[in-house]
């Protein structure tokens, strides 16, 4: 099948992360010169203003960690705050129907785990792309474990 991606792959939202790193730089630069530059700020008042920037900055950075890597046997799911290790024989359906904010795995327990690395946001046709590369895989992969006895 050659319009499957070559192994490994990772998906995630590239625009949407260059956004969400650049805000959290330009927000930690601009709220620590004024902290800086304001005269009237005592040592711990500046203290103060540099801690707020660097949480905002970090609650930026940690909304970019999102993205899906698949490799030969499987798919790490990397959201915000989890990450997740997946066999591909787990993952029964890719979704990613008009108006979900990111694709959603259909799990072989019943579950279904949203994969943020993949979202339409900024960049639909990327994601619509990803999606349906992450689906082939995923079908490509359990109808070669079905078609062999692997251990």
């Amino acid at each position: 099948m050659s319009d499957l991606p070559p192994l490994p792959v990772t998906f995630r939202p590239s625009r949407t992360r260059a956004v969400l790193l650049t805000a959290g730089v330009a927000i930690f630069v601009v709220i620590t010169t004024v902290a800086m530059l304001l005269e009237q700020l005592s040592p711990g008042e500046r203290l103060s203003f540099v801690f707020t920037a660097a949480l905002l900055a970090g609650v930026l950075f940690l909304l970019s960690r999102p993205k899906v890597v698949a490799d030969e046997s499987g798919v790490t799911v990397v959201n915000i705050a989890g990450r997740r290790r997946l066999d591909w024989a787990e993952i029964i359906q890719v979704n990613l129907r008009p108006g979900d904010p990111w694709v959603f795995l259909n799990l072989s327990d019943g579950t279904s785990l949203p994969a943020l690395g993949i979202q339409p946001g900024i960049a639909k046709q990327r994601a619509i792309a990803d999606a349906r590369a992450l689906r082939a895989l995923a079908e490509a992969r359990s109808t070669a474990r079905s078609g062999e006895d692997q251990d």
